[in-house]
């Protein structure tokens, strides 16, 4: 089923902007067998001395070098052990790195240029896997690909996880990551593990570092403080997962009107075991995957490789790039949704990258669930100089964006979507960018027993966005997506997914979680000099200093919310303003016919 755009949605130049479209849908859709690998995110002027780090986007969100005098790989515990030691006797700061680096937030940056970066890169290896007890055990640095792999080679899935698959063991549980479902313990990965060894930094007595084996069973504080860590308890070294026994997934996606999306929000998570939307605002459709679990004897060899995890060829993402900075300069909202409309439609009759073996042939598409669950082909490694890449890569002029995800509360999932509605009536083409970007996904999360896990059953929504390579240039419609940002945080409580948004969304956040005290008690006592702390983390956790950076300009990047018209972009025409339906929102919006700027503040 696809859908063409409203005679409203025309451009001047449709025809122009359309071909260039038609060309980025065509690149996504063409199976290429190789692309380029993405770099390390540590880079280092000598050996593995003088060193930076930055994540695979190529920028953190306050567009600051995070640097460190040295860099260590460790390929085994003992190894890293050695390491944590010698760093915790001379007393330097260290933080965790993973292989691919996929957190917005600055979780890899340690202070200063002092610091260590410990990259669990070669901590990749599978240690023990039991089809009896049904658990394996992996180092920290193997990667959900890598997990989903080896559980079923034994006959094992792991039930629940992201739909991206660079991402590393370590890396979930440092973020909490998640896939979407309401059912059994919930959604995300964390809550399926059983046994954490992690290296702390250790006293005199203790050789300067320490292992700990930590369970639910044996010490359910510290287990439960670890499951969500951040990276400021220690390195993990090894994790136990608790997995089922393999089985099969029949999905099929249906698009349908989103008139009564918010009550379908509220029950159809509990209808599907692996349920999620893409909500495409502007056009007022919801695409719904309905996804449940099936016999594993079930027929059907299907495959999940989402569409725009695959390789794409670098010409064509340089151009579709450009095309975007065009019509944010001339503020071409038309262009945007005519675009928007052609990428969803073609996203939805080609079912996203289902396929039924080797093509799409038609709904219900059902496969085994290490076929079904994640994906990211664009990582398969045969260097081709560029010539395709992940999209998002930054070596290439490709996607370059903000992301917005946070955790509505279900009870309150309703309100937010009409919230929503209500910004869309006032003007239908603001969420059109949104769009270009697959729309709003949104995956059920519950609650979980980690210290810094989500604290109720929840809906996560996932908003990725138009990125400025200058950072005091507005966007297009800026104060839409800045008052969706602070409804959710603000109005509503939301919490934040902690690899991802921008500063002002971790301002205060901390206070949102009722166990937030234990956890930074045992913080205390496995790290009491903070030697994996940073001043980012400390911010976020309201030790020391506020996340958030007030300057010129600052509203834009989400470094803060405007509080005077400085915070926003004066000279273009941006304001500082209330919100249009949320009023205790602060916004920056393009304010015309301006004879005199004049500074507000609220």
């Amino acid at each position: 089923m696809a859908f063409t755009s409203s005679p409203a949605y025309g451009s001047q130049n449709d025809t122009f902007w359309r071909i260039l479209l038609l060309l980025h849908c065509i690149s996504t859709l063409v199976l290429i067998t190789i692309s380029t690998p993405p770099e390390d995110p540590v880079k280092c002027a000598s050996g593995n001395t003088d060193c930076t780090v930055t994540n695979s986007y190529g920028t953190f969100p306050d567009r600051s070098t995070c640097r460190a005098a040295n860099v260590a790989y460790p390929t085994t515990e003992a190894e890293l052990v050695s390491i944590v030691a010698a760093a915790t006797k001379a007393g330097r700061k260290m933080r965790v790195t993973t292989r691919y680096s996929h957190s917005i937030t600055k979780l890899a940056c340690t202070d200063g240029n002092d610091g260590l970066f410990i990259s669990t890169k070669f901590l990749n290896h599978t240690l023990q896997a039991d089809a009896e007890a049904m658990t394996l055990t992996v180092e920290s640095g193997v990667t959900l690909r890598q997990l989903i792999a080896e559980a079923a080679k034994v006959g094992l899935a792991l039930p629940y996880a992201p739909y991206w698959w660079g991402l590393t063991v370590g890396g979930m549980m440092g973020t909490g990551a998640h896939g979407s479902s309401l059912w059994g313990k919930g959604s995300a990965v964390h809550d399926y593990v059983t046994e954490i060894r992690m290296v702390s930094p250790g006293s005199v007595n203790e050789g300067f570092a320490k292992v700990r084996v930590l369970s639910e069973t044996t010490t359910p504080n510290e287990f439960n403080a670890a499951k969500v860590s951040l990276g400021v308890l220690g390195v993990i070294s090894q994790v136990t997962f608790k997995l089922q026994p393999m089985f099969k997934r029949s999905v099929r996606y249906v698009m349908r009107n989103d008139s009564d999306f918010g009550d379908q929000a509220m029950t159809f998570g509990k209808k599907h075991e692996f349920a999620d939307f893409i909500w495409l605002p502007s056009q007022g459709k919801v695409v719904y995957r309905m996804d449940d679990r099936v016999p594993v004897n079930t027929s059907g060899n299907g495959l999940f490789d989402f569409l725009p995890f695959r390789s794409q060829l670098s010409v064509a993402l340089a151009i579709i790039r450009s095309s975007e900075e065009t019509q944010e300069t001339f503020r071409d909202a038309n262009g945007k949704c005519a675009g928007a409309t052609l990428i969803s439609s073609t996203l939805f009759a080609t079912a996203f990258g289902l396929s039924n073996g080797n093509i799409f042939t038609g709904y219900p598409v059902i496969g085994s669930q290490n076929r079904m669950m994640s994906s990211g082909s664009c990582l398969d490694s045969l260097q081709d100089g560029l010539i395709t890449a992940c999209p998002w890569d930054s070596r290439i002029k490709g996607e370059y964006f903000h992301q917005t995800t946070f955790s509505v509360p279900l009870t309150q999932v309703k309100s937010f979507i009409n919230d929503i509605k209500s910004l869309i009536k006032i003007e239908r083409k603001s969420l059109c960018g949104l769009e270009l970007y697959n729309g709003i996904l949104m995956r059920y999360v519950t609650s979980s027993p980690a210290y810094l896990g989500k604290e109720t059953e929840a809906l996560d929504f996932d908003l990725t966005y138009y990125r400025a390579k200058n950072p005091l240039t507005p966007r297009l419609y800026q104060d839409f997506f800045e008052e969706i940002e602070q409804i959710a945080l603000f109005k509503y409580n939301a919490l934040p997914h902690w690899g991802k948004n921008r500063n002002l969304a971790f301002d205060g956040v901390i206070e949102k979680y009722k166990n937030a005290g234990a956890f930074l008690k045992v913080k205390e006592i496995y790290d009491p000099s903070g030697l994996f702390s940073s001043e980012w983390t400390d911010q976020i956790l309201g030790i020391k200093g506020n996340v958030t950076i007030v300057k010129d300009g600052c509203a834009l990047e989400g470094m803060c919310i405007c509080s005077k018209d400085a915070h926003c972009a004066p000279t273009k025409g941006y304001m500082c303003r209330p919100g249009k339906v949320y009023k205790e929102a602060r916004v920056c919006t393009r304010v015309s016919g301006l004879s005199v700027i004049q500074s507000v503040s609220y």
